[in-house]
């Protein structure tokens, strides 16, 4: 099966280094963009550029240096801004990753206006960073913790959402792409239905922005959050897309240096946006590599990154489903770039074990979505994810990897 998009994919791929190297005597063949995606050449240079010829905190300096560092890292959040569409530059905040930034407005946004009997709505397909910030501050206020059920196929049940959502629910955050199914949900048509109930929105977009194009303003969403190292980037830089009116409303989420106009021991006037939720001293080349990492992304076409996932998932799933040993979890209508599956009496442990030995990478386990694994009645997955870098060769080395274990273990 070929691509029948103007797509070079070995062009692509000669782009990552990592694919030089050699795991167990065999050619990478990297199946997990899932959990963290490789990093391109011009991002892993551009964060050793700065650290070799330009480093320097930021925005507290008058030398060139810091003056460089500064116009580097806010040219990154223009870049974000860009990319998501966002209206103004204060609606982007960078943060640790999109696990801190949905901490930052359960804390900051939601619990401050959350009372005894309130509720707040999330989904059964929910990764744990997108349920534990929602279970803590629902134990803080005693409000309810409200969960959306998903069909065998892994799709949420809309017409369920429609009778959980009412005049208690103040919050709706819900997964743009699962991590743990590959389901893509109605996000748009959600956050319709919420605005109109009059619950806020926050969309969990860790696997949403890699593989799907991403317009907040014509999303409506109130916030958005993603992470770097899954967008070909560093790890440890996140971002907070948040309507301005609403950041300006809540309070900061951690205090300390950068975040602030003045400090008297009376009191303290905080910053503006988007610095009011930048305490203290940034990841500054986590920022620097996320905006070079978009500058790539922008440079091969998101469409065509997509397109090519897609093929190579519908390619992926047409030759699993020949394997009457395998099962794919989650097969639902709208799905991007990954694929979980269950080998007929082979722990899903045993089977990224067995695929390393041929150079293969793959994630094992329940992917931070253990309500899924119960919703199926299993342990755990095998998870192959792709990425722009993948080849229909990767997918044919995971069906032979996956015969020989299915040999082996009979």
């Amino acid at each position: 099966m070929t691509s029948e998009i103007n797509f070079n994919v070995e062009e692509v791929r000669s782009n990552f280094p990592i694919f030089k190297r050699l795991v167990n005597n065999k050619s990478l063949c990297y199946l997990d963009s899932g959990a963290s995606s490789q990093q391109p050449s011009c991002v892993i240079d551009s964060v050793c550029n700065l650290h070799k010829n330009q480093y320097s905190n930021i925005h507290r300096g008058v030398h060139l240096l810091s003056m460089e560092s500064t116009s580097l890292y806010e040219s990154a959040r223009g870049k974000v801004r860009d990319f998501i569409n966002a209206s103004s530059l204060k609606e982007v905040i960078f943060t640790r990753g999109a696990t801190e930034s949905i901490n930052l407005v359960a804390q900051s946004q939601v619990r401050p206006n959350l009372q005894k009997g309130d509720e707040v709505l999330i989904s059964h397909m929910e990764h744990h960073s997108n349920i534990v910030p929602w279970q803590i501050i629902c134990d803080q206020s005693q409000a309810t913790l409200k969960v959306i059920p998903i069909n065998d196929k892994g799709e949420i049940d809309i017409n369920e959402f429609k009778l959980l959502i009412n005049e208690k629910t103040k919050f709706v955050s819900i997964t743009h792409i699962s991590n743990a199914l590959g389901t893509v949900n109605p996000i748009k048509e959600i956050i319709s239905l919420s605005h109109n109930n009059g619950s806020l929105v926050l969309v969990d977009g860790a696997q949403g922005a890699p593989h799907s194009i991403v317009d907040v303003q014509d999303l409506d969403v109130d916030f958005y959050v993603f992470s770097g190292h899954k967008l070909y980037g560093p790890t440890g830089i996140g971002i907070l897309y948040g309507k301005k009116d609403l950041l300006e409303k809540m309070p900061p989420y951690q205090g300390g240096g950068d975040m602030i106009l003045s400090v008297r021991f009376e009191g303290t006037e905080y910053n503006e946006l988007p610095y009011k939720f930048e305490a203290g001293t940034p990841n500054i080349s986590g920022a620097v590599g996320l905006g070079k990492a978009i500058d790539f992304i922008n440079e091969v076409g998101l469409s065509k990154i997509i397109k090519h996932e897609d093929n190579l998932l519908e390619y992926a799933i047409s030759e699993l489903n020949k394997i009457p040993e395998v099962k794919i979890i989650g097969n639902a209508k709208n799905k991007a770039a990954l694929v979980s599956f269950i080998i007929e009496n082979i722990h899903p442990h045993d089977i990224g074990q067995f695929f390393d030995q041929d150079g293969i990478a793959i994630r094992a386990g329940h992917h931070c979505a253990q309500p899924v694994m119960e919703r199926y009645g299993i342990p755990a997955t095998a998870r192959a994810s792709f990425g722009m870098y993948n080849t229909f060769s990767d997918i044919d080395r995971l069906i032979n990897s996956i015969k020989n274990v299915i040999g082996i273990f009979k």
